[in-house]
């Protein structure tokens, strides 16, 4: 402030409140122009993310089957994304390009393999940005695109925003000068609080605060341009929020699609299934007539043989339904609503007391379990679950069996217990699979279809089950569902 000393009283005015308007807009400048930047180069990089993932998902097909020409069609697409200079899909372990798309020929030359394993990504460069995408099929990656798009559209709009705010300062300064002769109180308080604001932007990154109109002067027009800035930030902002929580629900939704892809094996089990019905009623059916009207020819090793070949039969029609619920499963349109998850575990309890009406089993359910499911598919879950822990509590001395839900590393999950015959947990991964069983048929029936339903439901749910037990000591299923959103 020694500077000041020797200036008279309309110098210190004038000084001050040009320093004081000056230091306001070239903060909020600094900012703007920063924040401009940074956010056009994350939506840029959203932008050409999002399409290399569109280019990844499409290109599978034609990696897989040596297309190139169908690549490159696909690339084409890019055309209409004026930054982008050239693309490629390159095979994993490559460097040279399986299908190119390029703008100019010095581009095409320039455009090379990444190197290394596929992965997702964006770089940028002093002058240009690039995207990698890997290309995943079956959980492995088999090739890789790359998008090279150019960074003077940015450079272009830095220095027009540079420009407006040099105008912005330089006509600031000349109403500075101008109204140095007002009183006091009438420009520096305006002025204060007009730089407060800006500081409060700069450091809290608090866009949604304004600066307080000061009528319809040149200070006035100052504030209302301070506060349109502000303006145009905060919407910025809004919408790269907006586009990074579109981009997070079109990445969750191409993930749930990729379970469509089991509809072709579900169409197939279906077909199967229809199929093999009947010549299985053909051979039962004759199988009877033969155990019916031909008995006293038949030794008894004959009707032993024909009572074998009725139970393969009906062993085959169990299959045959339990793959057709699987499959029905699979096609079923979701209709979620709020399920009483403790009443309806009660119901199939009850079902299998009174099925089963001479053991006495133990069944504990928590109280107030409920969750956000399609009813009729979470009772599947809970017949399976449940109906598994009566079965195979079938040799306990107590049986027990509980239902209820607990909180764990992965938030809230419910659990069906059981202390019955368990399993080994080396063999935990079979659990899951279809027609996969860990106890022999002698001691436990059933068709090894009933978990292999149950995964598919609870992942068609946004959840996931896994389970723990251990030989002798019963086994605990976890499942856990999708929330509903607020």
């Amino acid at each position: 402030m020694r500077g000041f000393a020797g200036l008279t009283l309309r110098r210190k005015l004038t000084s001050i409140s040009v320093l004081s308007s000056m230091t306001a807009l070239v903060s909020a400048s600094i900012v703007f122009l920063v924040y401009d930047a940074s956010t056009f180069r994350e939506r840029m990089a959203s932008r050409l993310e999002t399409e290399a993932q569109i280019i990844g998902f499409n290109t599978v097909t034609p990696l897989l089957f040596n297309d190139s020409e169908a690549a490159g069609t696909t690339l084409g697409g890019l055309q209409a994304e004026k930054a982008v200079t050239a693309a490629g899909i390159f095979r994993a372990g490559e460097e040279r390009p399986f299908a190119v798309y390029a703008r100019d020929p010095a581009s095409r030359a320039a455009l090379r393999g990444p190197g290394g394993p596929p992965r997702s990504t964006a770089l940028f460069e002093s002058d240009q940005l690039t995207v990698l995408q890997a290309v995943q099929f079956d959980g492995k990656a088999i090739g890789q695109v790359v998008v090279r798009a150019s960074l003077g559209e940015l450079r272009a709009r830095q220095r027009r925003y540079a420009g407006i705010v040099l105008g912005v300062l330089a006509a600031s300064f000349l109403l500075a000068v101008g109204l140095s002769r007002v009183a006091e109180r009438t420009i520096s308080g305006p002025i204060l609080e007009l730089a407060a604001v800006a500081g409060e932007v700069s450091t809290r990154k608090d866009y949604s605060v304004r600066a307080r109109g000061q009528g319809k002067d040149e200070l006035g027009t100052l504030v209302t341009t301070f506060n349109q800035m502000l303006d145009e930030i905060q919407a910025r902002n809004r919408e790269l929020e907006q586009a990074r929580g579109d981009l997070e629900r079109r990445v969750e939704a191409r993930t749930r699609d990729l379970a469509a892809a089991n509809k072709e094996l579900e169409a197939f089990s279906y077909s199967v299934s229809h199929d093999l019905r009947a010549p299985l009623r053909a051979i039962d059916g004759f199988s009877k007539v033969l155990l019916s009207n031909y008995a006293k020819t038949l030794d008894d090793r004959g009707r032993h043989y024909l009572d074998r070949v009725r139970a393969a039969t009906q062993r085959m029609s169990e299959l045959i339904d339990d793959l057709l619920g699987l499959a029905r499963v699979g096609r079923k349109e979701l209709a979620r609503k709020e399920v009483d998850v403790s009443a309806l575990a009660a119901r199939v309890a009850a079902e299998l007391a009174r099925r089963d009406a001479e053991r006495a089993v133990r069944v504990e359910i928590a109280p107030g379990l409920s969750a956000h499911a399609d009813p009729q598919l979470l009772t599947i879950v809970l017949e399976n679950l449940m109906g598994n822990a009566w079965k195979f509590t079938g040799k306990a001395a107590a049986a027990r069996i509980e239902v209820g839900r607990e909180v764990n590393g992965t938030g809230e999950a419910f659990y069906v217990r059981d202390n019955g015959a368990g399993f080994d947990m080396a063999y935990a991964d079979k659990l899951f699979g279809a027609f996969q069983r860990l106890h022999l048929e002698s001691d436990f029936e059933g068709t090894g279809i009933g978990l292999v339903t149950v995964q598919r439901i609870v992942t068609r749910h946004g959840g996931r089950i896994w389970a723990e037990g251990a030989v002798g000591k019963g086994a605990t299923f976890h499942f856990t569902l999708e929330p509903k959103e607020q």
